[in-house]
């Protein structure tokens, strides 16, 4: 799509990836009144874990997590809407059930984020890779750019991210989850519930009795895992950790974590099981389901054969298996200033995982501020970054904290805000923040004047 002619003289924004990311920060951009070139590879080339050649495409799990307001990341997408996210918007209009959480429609969402930056008349859309971020790469050399390429960054632009910062970048595995087809689901065995909900419930629920965990155990253990290179080292993340990882730290870990029962009780017995597997909706036609907490490394062959010793997943079919890749992510301490510029390089701005962001939400939330910022340079404005006592400031106070000695990714959590100034009873904190964080960023947003996207 090509920019229309009544806005060919605005101040240029480029944008490389249309992930999560890149897309918040084009529409971040153009709202404020820039022209945006978003550079994205896909469909000419596909990362190890994308599949359709779509912008926004969402690979680990179809949920954004929790909707509650007085949660970090309800919090953070309370926020993202006042800063007139698209993404939030069109996730709410693709929604499918999930409990307290917001999850989409995979395909349904990406379809309709293209759309709406396909339709943007400030947005133009270029289908080439970026390869090289030297100043002569080919380039506007003087349009302020935002690098958004996300955790499956290429070899190559990596290796230019690099030579440019003249540091060592850091690199983690990420796993992703199986995914199976509902109507080969035993539903004689598979019951539908949600963590203490008095009604139905959104996900469905495989229960194990004591033996069956057992025996699936030790067939985790057993499995046949894919070999990791020579050249590579794992570095999970905490917060995504494969099935057969959690078991290495001890048989009861995966019931204490993903196959938790407590308050899922199964309704043939009225018990809560031993133990329980958690399916949750992908997509809103409700013919698949996620295995939450199931991301794995174990060979194509074993997972069918594994899980399916699960009660209920004796005769699945297995609509996409689940692996690992490699994410990338900068030392963003080092790097980056508090309006996400590099240090060395203030026309170059970071967005999203490749930031040092976990989390679709987050990376999202820092697409946004990127674009706002990238526009403000493009014309002329001063940057502003929003207060530490909103979520959006609290996680660019992770990325900016020297202090700490080894930097890891984060999700948004509220250990990442300032110190409250009273004590309250733990049900109470998040709600207090939440009204703090708000009113924050509403001073904030008045004192700065400027446009949001519609």
């Amino acid at each position: 799509m090509k920019a229309e002619d009544g806005v060919n003289s605005a101040p240029l924004v480029t944008i490389i990836g249309g992930g999560l990311a890149g897309c918040e920060a084009a529409w971040a951009a153009a709202g404020m009144g820039c022209r945006v070139r978003l550079y994205e590879m896909k469909p000419r080339r596909f990362s190890p874990a994308h599949t359709i050649p779509q912008l926004a495409e969402l690979v680990c799990s179809n949920s954004l997590r929790s909707d509650a307001p007085d949660s970090a990341v309800g919090l953070l997408k309370e926020e993202m809407r006042r800063l007139g996210s698209l993404l939030i918007r069109v996730a709410e209009e693709c929604r499918v059930p999930a409990g307290k959480a917001l999850a989409v429609d995979r395909q349904q969402f990406a379809a309709a984020v293209t759309r709406q930056l396909k339709a943007h008349p400030a947005i133009e859309i270029i289908n080439e890779e970026v390869r090289e971020l030297a100043p002569d790469c080919g380039l506007d050399p003087t349009a302020p750019t935002v690098l958004a390429t996300g955790p499956l960054t290429t070899e190559e632009l990596t290796a230019s991210l690099a030579r440019f910062t003249g540091r060592d970048y850091l690199s983690f595995y990420d796993a992703i989850a199986p995914i199976i087809a509902v109507d080969s689901l035993d539903r004689t065995i598979v019951y539908q519930a949600s963590r203490y909900d008095d009604g139905p419930g959104d996900y469905l629920n495989c229960p194990l009795d004591e033996e069956q965990y057992k025996r699936f155990i030790m067939a985790l253990k057993e499995a046949a895992k894919v070999p990791f290179k020579d050249f590579e080292k794992p570095k999970y993340f905490e917060g995504c950790l494969p099935i057969e990882v959690m078991v290495e730290r001890g048989d009861n870990t995966p019931r204490f974590g993903p196959m938790k029962p407590v308050g899922l009780p199964d309704p043939r017995t009225g018990r809560e099981p031993y133990a329980v597997v958690q399916l949750r909706l992908e997509n809103r036609a409700a013919t698949m389901v996620n295995m939450v907490g199931f991301q794995t490394k174990l060979t194509y062959g074993e997972q069918k054969r594994v899980f399916s010793m699960i009660p209920g997943l004796e005769g699945a079919e297995f609509v996409r298996l689940g692996s690992i890749h490699r994410n990338t992510f900068i030392q963003a301490p080092e790097l980056l200033n508090r309006y996400l510029q590099f240090k060395e390089r203030p026309g170059l701005l970071a967005a999203g995982q490749i930031s040092g962001v976990e989390g679709y939400v987050e990376s999202m939330a820092m697409g946004i501020l990127a674009g706002r910022n990238a526009a403000c340079l493009a014309l002329g404005l001063p940057l502003t970054a929003p207060p530490a006592d909103t979520a959006h400031g609290a996680l660019l106070s992770h990325l900016t904290n020297r202090e700490v000695k080894n930097f890891q990714p984060s999700n948004i959590n509220f250990g990442l805000f300032p110190r409250l100034d009273k004590r309250l009873p733990k049900k109470l904190k998040g709600k207090y923040r939440a009204e703090i964080a708000l009113a924050s960023l509403e001073n904030w947003l008045a004192a700065e004047g400027r446009p949001l996207p519609l």
